[in-house]
């Protein structure tokens, strides 16, 4: 019966619309971003670096990098030191590894893996922080993000910056002309993906061009269905992806993904989809939005913003990641700041500023203009600019030491993160052919082994 009430329902909220639109529901609504000139009071003391130079390497680009120099000009006027910005590409290991070769490495690096980080330590690239660094890291961080930047019992990484990428973004229009709210499990999230269809719009906007958003979505299914201590396991290879954990999970994204009518333009058009796609044909039209939701993580808010004339918090909510299990899921990422010292030694400039990049006012510098979330659980939710940020930011905090980061970025890049093989290729294949359980099992299975050396 869905099948032969699209066309006519579709046409009838075309016609419908205006008369709804003046029933939106505000719920996350506020400020525009602004405010009041950042107060750049740093309570750590720090030394007085006047005459010295750093410089630090990171992926950012365009206003990620503006925002972090913010930061930076906080930390010059404290403690007179220079600091300048080399973008990496977006091979950090590479990078690296030849300015060590040439001798003239980074004095910090913005990693964005915890593997790198590891491979770092394991290489000599970088050293341990020093005392100033620890004392912070130990007020302001969750011991899960201390460890994330460990190695061998020595620490190395600062967590600054942070994504939840446990979250759905919603068109409020889509909802309100729909008459739903936004889910809690994951069979609430289904009927009402069911009912925004009847409705007249595709209802989830899967960017299966690009392979990393589906490993999002197997991840956060998986935590939640099979729990944190499997999700290590799997993460580790100490577990097989023909693990039956892996094909339950795989058979409940199939819920999903096996059903035409629920991924906009179908399985053939989400394979065409890459994300910023995914998030445009969700909020680019406000009036008859093309899909109602989209998965991804915090960031979605900056392409929401950059591409599209959609108001975060106005024209686009977010809910967290349905539960498919007890507990709903929280699946983090987020760049490490090391110390690049291949002598093994950070000197005291390279500690002043990862112990300045630890403390709550370096955050709240980073915070204010949007786009950012920290890891940082001293920071004050009132530092974000608007409620969506804040609830997102919440939710990363309170969950202290019961997130998991992201799975892909764990495991070697030749099966986590290359176009074409490894996760990426397995779960596409499984977008193709979501009743093919088995095969994409031993697909991946078979590129786990290879890229973990089995």
């Amino acid at each position: 019966m869905r099948g032969t009430v699209r066309r006519s329902r579709r046409a009838a909220r075309a016609a419908g619309i205006a008369g709804v639109a003046c029933a939106l529901l505000l719920t996350a609504c506020s400020g525009d971003g602004g405010g009041e000139e950042t107060d750049w009071d740093i309570s750590i003391e720090l030394p007085d670096l006047s005459g010295q130079s750093l410089e630090v390497a990171a992926v950012w680009t365009g206003t990620e990098q503006e925002n972090f120099m913010r930061v930076m000009e906080a930390f010059e006027e404290e403690t007179g030191a220079s600091v300048s910005f080399v973008p990496t590409g977006d091979n950090v290991s590479s990078f690296v590894g030849s300015r060590i070769e040439g001798g003239a490495a980074p004095d910090i690096v913005m990693v964005p893996q915890p593997g790198v980080v590891r491979d770092f330590a394991e290489q000599g690239w970088i050293a341990p922080v020093g005392d100033i660094v620890i004392e912070q890291l130990e007020a302001n961080y969750a011991e899960g993000w201390r460890e994330l930047g460990s190695y061998e019992g020595e620490q190395y990484g600062v967590y600054v910056k942070a994504a939840n990428k446990s979250l759905v973004w919603y068109n409020v229009t889509a909802f309100e002309y729909a008459g739903v709210e936004a889910p809690e499990t994951w069979e609430d999230f289904l009927q009402t993906a069911w009912t925004v269809w009847e409705s007249g719009t595709d209802p989830v906007s899967v960017a299966g061009a690009d392979g990393w958003p589906l490993t999002d979505w197997f991840e956060n299914i998986y935590l939640s269905q099979a729990g944190p201590e499997m999700y290590d396991r799997l993460a580790a290879h100490e577990i097989p992806w023909t693990h039956e954990s892996v094909a339950e999970a795989l058979r409940t994204l199939g819920e999903l993904f096996g059903e035409e009518q629920l991924v906009a333009g179908g399985r053939g058009g989400a394979l065409q989809t890459d994300f910023p796609t995914s998030v445009s044909q969700t909020f680019s039209d406000l009036e008859t939005p093309l899909a109602g939701m989209v998965f991804e993580a915090d960031f979605v808010g900056a392409e929401i913003a950059s591409s599209t004339d959609a108001v975060v918090g106005e024209d686009a909510l977010v809910f967290p990641f349905p539960s498919v299990g007890d507990v709903p899921p929280v699946v983090t990422a987020g760049d490490a700041a090391v110390a690049v010292a291949p002598n093994g030694e950070a000197s005291e400039a390279q500690n002043a500023l990862l112990a300045f990049l630890a403390t709550p006012d370096a955050a709240r510098i980073w915070a204010e203009p949007g786009g950012y979330i920290s890891p940082n659980r001293s920071l004050e939710f009132d530092a974000y600019p608007n409620d969506v940020q804040r609830e997102i930011a919440r939710a990363l905090i309170e969950a202290g030491n019961d997130f998991r980061f992201d799975m892909s970025d764990q495991t070697p890049a030749a099966f986590g993160g290359t176009t074409g093989q490894g996760m990426w290729q397995g779960l596409q294949n499984f977008l193709r052919n979501p009743d093919d359980v088995e095969g994409a099992q031993r697909y991946l299975e078979a590129q786990a082994a290879r890229a973990y050396g089995e």
